[in-house]
């Protein structure tokens, strides 16, 4: 696909937003406990109880680990993690200028 095409793609702010504020963790209760387990986890094992539950959800609508999911397949292609990396570091040097 020409990239001219992804210039047609609306992005709401408020992903953009969400992105950017994405917590590293996520807060699990289960049978009485609390724990973290990462954002990205499909399931987890309770460490009280010792059962395997579900952290995410799995529905018709998209969510918005969906997206990351979608980056990190594009990331894992040939050629993609140098990309990344220089646009981290650019990223990293913006900030520290900033």
């Amino acid at each position: 696909m020409p990239l001219h095409q992804f210039a047609e793609v609306e992005i709401p702010p408020r992903l953009i937003e969400s992105i950017q504020t994405f917590p590293l963790r996520r807060e699990v209760k289960h049978c009485g406990s609390t724990f973290e387990v990462s954002p990205f986890d499909l399931y987890a094992d309770c460490p009280h109880c010792r059962s395997r539950v579900k952290v995410r959800a799995f529905s018709a609508s998209a969510e918005i680990e969906d997206v990351f999911d979608a980056v990190f397949e594009w990331m894992s292609q040939p050629g993609a993690p140098e990309l990344v990396q220089r646009r981290q570091e650019a990223l990293a040097a913006d900030r520290d200028e900033g």
